[in-house]
C-alpha cells in the first residue's frame, strides 16, 4: 500500500478511471438509464439488480453518505476492497464485485480514482440485501472461492507495443470485459483457458459474444465504443449499453488501444 499513499493523486486523472471502469454501470439506481446526463451518472446510490445461477445481487451504495455509502473510508480500505474484495470490516465481498479483474489496477489508478471518488455526491439511499440461498449466502464460502478462483496474474501476456500494451490493461484489468465474455465453471470461476471466448447469459436471453466480434476491424470496435453502432449499423443492447455509456466518455486514444490489443487476439494461442 506504499505506492497508494506516495502517488501525487489526481482527481482529473481519476475521472477518466471512473469511466474506464464502468463504476456507474452498476451503482447508480434503477431509474437513472444508461443515456442518463453525466450529473445523474454521478449518483452512486445502488441498487440495480443482478440476475445470477446463485441467487441476485444488487448494487450497494457507494456514494460519499457517511452513514449509508462509503464516505467515511480511507484510501487504504478503498483500495482494499477494490483489488482484494474485502470490506473494511475484513468481510469477502461477492465477486459478482469484480475486484477479480480490478487487482491488475495500478496504485496509482486506484489513488486517482479515489481522489475523484471524493469529489462525489452523497446519496442516503440503504443499499438492499442481496438474495442469495445457502450455501451460497455464507461469506466464509467466498474465502474458499477466492482461494480457488482469485488469481493476480493478467490472463494474456502484457503486448510489447506500448497502444497494445494500453489496451490490454484497458481490457482485462479497469474495463473487465472477461467478467461478462468468458464462460464460468459450476461454481462461477472464469474459464481462463476460454478467455474471451464468449459466454451464456445470466440471465438466460441469449448469448454474450466472444471478443473481438466475428470481421469486425479495429477501427470498428473503436467506433462501437463510441457510438454504439455495429458495422452493420445495429445498436448496443442491454447491458452493452451501459459499457457505451462509459466508453464514449473515456478518449479517443483509449478506445483506439482497446481496438487494436482486441484484435490481435485473433492470432494469439489461449492462455
Amino acid at each position: 500500500m506504499a505506492a497508494l499513499t506516495a502517488h501525487d493523486a489526481d482527481a482529473a486523472r481519476g475521472e477518466a478511471v471512473f469511466w474506464q471502469g464502468g463504476c456507474a454501470s452498476c451503482h447508480t439506481g434503477p431509474g437513472v438509464g444508461f443515456d442518463a446526463l453525466t450529473e445523474a451518472r454521478l449518483v452512486l446510490g445502488g441498487g440495480r439488480e443482478f440476475a445470477t445461477p446463485f441467487g441476485t445481487f444488487y448494487a450497494p451504495n457507494i456514494s460519499m453518505d457517511p452513514q449509508q455509502g462509503i464516505g467515511t473510508w480511507t484510501l487504504t480500505e478503498f483500495a482494499t476492497a477494490l483489488t482484494e474484495g474485502v470490506s473494511p470490516e475484513g468481510e469477502h465481498y461477492y465477486p459478482a464485485f469484480p475486484y477479480t479483474t480490478y487487482t491488475h489496477a495500478t496504485p496509482g489508478d486506484v489513488a486517482d480514482l479515489w481522489a475523484f471518488w471524493q469529489t462525489l455526491p452523497a446519496d442516503p439511499t440503504p443499499s438492499r440485501a442481496h438474495d442469495v440461498s445457502f450455501p451460497f449466502s455464507m461469506r466464509r464460502a467466498v474465502g474458499m472461492w477466492k482461494l480457488l478462483n482469485f488469481n493476480t496474474d493478467f490472463v494474456r501476456p502484457v503486448p510489447t507495443d506500448p497502444v497494445e500494451s494500453r489496451g490490454h490493461y484497458l481490457v482485462e484489468a479497469l474495463g473487465h470485459c472477461g467478467e461478462c465474455h468468458t464462460p464460468r465453471d459450476a461454481l462461477g470461476g472464469l474459464d481462463r483457458a476460454n478467455w474471451l471466448a464468449g459466454a451464456p447469459n445470466p440471465v438466460g436471453q441469449g448469448r454474450i459474444p466472444a471478443l473481438p466480434p466475428q470481421g469486425w476491424s479495429a477501427f470498428d470496435i473503436t467506433a462501437y465504443l463510441e457510438t454504439g453502432f455495429t458495422p452493420e449499423f445495429d445498436t448496443a443492447g442491454g447491458e452493452m449499453a451501459g459499457v457505451i455509456a462509459n466508453t464514449s466518455r473515456i478518449s479517443a486514444q483509449d478506445r483506439a488501444a482497446i481496438g487494436a490489443y482486441l484484435v490481435t487476439l485473433r492470432s494469439s494461442p489461449s492462455p
